[in-house]
């Protein structure tokens, strides 16, 4: 838009910020042209001056009564006068009713007024000390803009100030974007004490959002160390219940006896041993939530108790004859196929169903390999000693990568507790800490699985392993390695060879 108001009328695009002062960045002056007049009357400092003066004067001229004003939401361009008696035409840049710049373009004579204003550039410039010939030399060099001109340098004037209005909405609206997203991020980061973003953690974030403050039951699964428990407590903590009891129970911790009593308490007397009365785990969870965990271990008997609870609320202690009534809600747990354990007859069905409301399956660790650099930086922050800092090697962290973590999160928090226990006063945790386990596994896959490799291909991964290892630990010495691995140096050296391990490959 700019290069058509140049390349018509020999006029340049100005602006001026919220206080009328013009803007003069290097973007902003390719956008200028050759203006004889204006050009000799910046030549001298006061011209420069009253110039500057001039888009001052500009915004004043909309923030008071006159000729010049221009209504709040009204941004038509405006035709002002300058101090050398020179036409320009501004528009505001309004946002919200305030104006927050100008867009301008003048330094010109009208065709209607060309003598009259001619002659006043001669007398109002007449102090700035500037020769006359000078200056009438430069009024007739000056653009005469026509009716119609003016007409269309209005309207080009509007169209730039709406497209800038457009564009700073629309970055307004990514930068809202922006925002959103990274806070969206910095949430999703974690849920309570559960960390991950990859994509399996952002779909259970957004299910424990939809679930956490209803009272439905909840069926939490997943493979052992995967953090069925921080999921119950992200349940409980996130919902109506938070200000009251959360009582967690393992369901294989006691035999039958033990846990009737456990969860549902005893009156005095009801066994050998009862000497008084005791409170049920139901009853100090009253109001709040209870979490149990492993219930796929719950003999047949106990599952026939718990139904009623989840049913009617309502429950008999051991020994007691009246029945006591509660309002829990419960979270259960189990890393067993219980749909599978209903079809062999070993878990009740009506109980499955009731407890089986809503399901929250956890993925295992091998499955979010991507989590496990923000869990491994969780872990050290957690486990180092104060004023500690250490890191991983490249090496070390493809290692743990590669695992596939049976233990799921648990296994990888003590791997990273015992890293930091043996690397003594090391800065970087080398691969060569590693449990035996994670150094030396082959594949992750399952046994019989189609990418499991057969046995010979099983025992060169792990022969190439194992000395590339004994190799890095010993820098390279291979009378050290031979000795370490129990072979003679000409075998080592044949192996390495064969598996490509020189030094220069494998730093």
């Amino acid at each position: 838009m700019a290069e058509i108001v140049n390349h018509r009328w020999n006029l340049g695009v100005g602006f001026a910020d919220r206080t009328g002062n013009l803007i003069e960045e290097p973007e902003v002056a390719r956008f200028a042209t050759k203006r004889p007049l204006c050009d000799l009357i910046k030549s001298v400092p006061m011209g420069r001056q009253r110039c500057n003066q001039a888009a001052r004067d500009m915004m004043a001229s909309r923030q008071k009564p006159g000729d010049h004003q221009v209504d709040a939401g009204d941004a038509g361009a405006v035709c002002f006068d300058c101090h050398a008696g020179l036409t320009e035409i501004y528009v505001p840049v309004l946002v919200d009713g305030e104006a927050r710049g100008l867009i301008l373009a003048g330094g010109m004579f009208k065709e209607k007024t060309l003598s009259e204003q001619r002659g006043q550039v001669v007398e109002l410039c007449s102090d700035l000390g500037l020769p006359k010939h000078e200056l009438e030399q430069a009024c007739q060099e000056t653009t005469v803009l026509s009716a119609e001109g003016e007409a269309l340098l209005r309207d080009l004037l509007e169209l730039v100030v709406r497209e800038i209005l457009v564009f700073r909405a629309e970055m307004a609206r990514k930068e809202r974007r922006l925002d959103r997203l990274t806070r969206e991020l910095a949430e999703r980061f974690s849920y309570g004490n559960i960390i991950g973003k990859s994509p399996p953690m952002l779909e259970l974030y957004r299910l424990l959002d939809k679930v956490s403050d209803t009272e439905s039951t909840i069926l939490v699964t997943g493979e052992n160390g995967t953090g069925k428990e921080l999921v119950a407590r992200a349940l409980h903590f996130n919902s109506a219940r938070k200000d009251k009891p959360y009582v967690v129970q393992n369901c294989s911790a006691f035999n039958d006896n033990l846990l009737d009593s456990e969860l549902f308490g005893h009156a005095s007397g009801a066994f050998t041993g009862a000497v008084s009365a005791k409170q049920g785990l139901f009853e100090v969870a009253d109001g709040g939530t209870f979490f149990l965990d492993e219930i796929g271990d719950m003999s047949p008997a106990m599952q026939v108790k718990l139904l009623r609870v989840l049913q009617e609320g309502t429950f008999i202690p051991v020994g007691a004859t009246q029945t006591r009534q509660v309002d829990v809600r419960v979270i259960a747990a189990t890393h067993r196929d219980i749909k599978a354990m209903v079809e062999q007859g070993l878990f009740r069905e009506d109980l499955y169903y009731r407890i089986n409301v809503i399901t929250l399956s956890l993925p295992p660790l091998r499955d979010r390999r991507e989590d496990i650099p923000i869990l491994v930086s969780h872990f050290m922050k957690e486990h180092a000693h104060k004023d500690r800092v250490s890191n991983l090697s490249s090496a070390c962290m493809e290692r743990l990568m590669d695992y596939h973590w049976p233990g799921n999160v648990r296994e990888l928090e003590n791997e990273i507790e015992r890293l930091l226990v043996l690397k003594g006063e090391d800065d970087e945790i080398g691969e060569e800490f590693l449990s035996p386990r994670i150094r030396y596994e082959i594949y992750h896959d399952g046994p019989g699985s189609p990418q499991a490799p057969n046995l010979p291909q099983a025992i060169e991964r792990l022969e190439r392993t194992m000395i590339l290892d004994h190799l890095k630990q010993a820098k390279w010495n291979k009378t050290k390695v031979a000795k370490s691995l129990g072979i003679s140096r000409r075998n080592l050296i044949r192996k390495v060879q064969t598996y490509g391990l020189d030094r220069r490959r494998n730093r």
